[in-house]
């Protein structure tokens, strides 16, 4: 998932005492296992029961869904303690402790300070603990042993954003670009891969932008480079949404040398039409993205793109949506996340002539459906080949390159297995392929109970 997915995970602890609800990107996630430890060390007495929604803002619907979590949440645990955080929260405080079933609201530097989550702290403090991110120039570091529910780990290498592209509320909510220590990063691998971890995320806000902000004229290549050298236990390693105009020549031969890392980028490209990118400030064209696809095919034979792509962003035309459309095609994308223009108060793309509502859904709506059939188109050109998957819930997973996998044979829950696909099947969330487990690969396995 992309940095503008939407995904939604909840986890109830011990004696429903602490329940942490995530909606938004993968860095939330990460961001979750910190909140959920500090929240059981603050109510150690196991008293009132505690609700933590650390909740997204990159679009209406993503702000919708938060309040419908809210109020659902809080006629499931009426007596529970509701505290809201994350990006929507940073940005509009006043508006969640205004409704009446919100105990509580932090700030995302104030989520990851786990004395805001000591009982007495909760109760007698402010309702309201938010900073202002714009002042915010280090990023405190964290271990986190695990993920609950999760096959596969996040690491959190960079946060926050420095560019100003009209349609991003994000920097407001994450603030200015800030880069982990590549030593603490190593070190939270570390942890991981000894809880028995071996598939590996890189997450952050501006992933390429890392080392920008340390000493040393460090790089994101140079970076993963030393990761997989000194961590050799990662079998498996993704890089999360990547700046098409921003990949250094490291990181592209990590991608075409290295078999770790899998063949698999997701490209921050939000549309195919040079006009449209100008007026989102976006860096790069659309002639650009082309060549860097051929560049990585070229090299690393069997790579697969996902991208994220905007539909009816201001001003755009029937013309400018068609080469967003053809892009598709064109670029030879596999996995999309498609979203109709959400405008976001503040931002200089609220102000431009909007296109229709009805325009925008029916052209998310064909974009998805020009996505679906290239993905299926993929999937059938892999009946018969061999793959590789791990296993994240029973019988399920993932290739290298990301094709979802339902298995047959033993496939024991976070171990990676060989496998031959024989068809494919559709469900309701899309198509699958299906494939006998020929072999376990690699023996290793993440703790037990973890999953998808």
């Amino acid at each position: 998932m992309s940095r503008w997915g939407i995904e939604k995970q909840e986890a109830s602890e011990t004696a429903g005492v602490v329940r942490v609800v995530t909606l938004g990107c993968r860095l939330n996630s990460f961001e979750s296992e910190i909140i959920r430890d500090h929240v059981h060390m603050g109510n150690e007495e196991r008293g009132r029961e505690t609700v933590v929604i650390n909740t997204c803002a990159v679009t209406e619907e993503a702000e919708r869904q938060t309040r419908q979590t809210i109020r659902r949440l809080s006629r499931e645990s009426p007596q529970a303690r509701i505290v809201v955080t994350g990006c929507a929260a940073q940005l509009s405080p006043r508006s969640y402790a205004a409704m009446p079933e919100v105990d509580r609201v932090l700030g995302n530097t104030e989520k990851l300070n786990p004395a805001r989550f000591l009982t007495r702290d909760m109760e007698e403090g402010s309702p309201i603990v938010v900073s202002d991110m714009k002042m915010v120039n280090e990023t405190v570091p964290h271990l986190v042993s695990g993920f609950k529910g999760r096959s596969r780990a996040f690491l959190q290498v960079q946060q926050g954003c420095d560019h100003k592209c009209t349609f991003c509320i994000i920097p407001a909510a994450r603030g200015p670009s800030r880069s982990i220590p590549l030593g603490q990063i190593i070190a939270q691998a570390r942890v991981l891969a000894t809880n028995g971890y071996r598939e590996f995320i890189l997450t952050g806000i501006d992933l390429v932008s890392y080392g920008d902000d340390l000493p040393g004229g460090v790089t994101l290549g140079s970076a993963v480079r030393r990761l997989l050298a000194q961590v050799p236990e990662i079998s498996r390693l993704r890089l999360s949404s990547l700046d098409p105009a921003c990949l250094e020549e490291d990181l592209l031969s990590l991608v075409e040398l290295e078999p770790r890392v899998m063949p698999h980028l997701h490209l921050s490209l939000q549309a195919g039409d040079d006009v449209i990118l100008r007026r989102m400030k976006r860096r790069h064209s659309r002639d650009q993205t082309l060549d860097l696809c051929r560049t990585l095919r070229r090299r690393r034979p069997g790579i697969v793109f996902g991208a994220d792509l905007i539909a009816g962003f201001p001003t755009e035309t029937a013309v400018m949506f068609e080469n967003t459309l053809s892009f598709i095609e064109e670029c030879g994308l596999t996995y999309l996340h498609v979203f109709p223009f959400s405008s976001r108060p503040g931002t200089p793309a609220a102000r431009m002539s909007h296109v229709a509502k009805s325009t925008r859904k029916e052209r998310a709506a064909e974009l998805r459906d020009a996505g679906k059939a290239a993905l299926d188109r993929y999937l059938c050109s892999l009946i018969g080949s061999e793959v590789t998957v791990l296993v994240e819930r029973p019988g399920w997973g993932h290739s290298e390159a990301l094709a979802p996998v339902r298995l047959e044979g033993k496939a024991p829950t976070g171990h990676i297995v060989r496998a031959k696909v024989n068809g494919l099947c559709e469900t309701a969330e899309g198509a699958e392929l299906t494939a006998e487990v020929l072999a376990t690969a690699v023996t290793n396995a993440v703790p037990s109970g973890a999953a998808a």
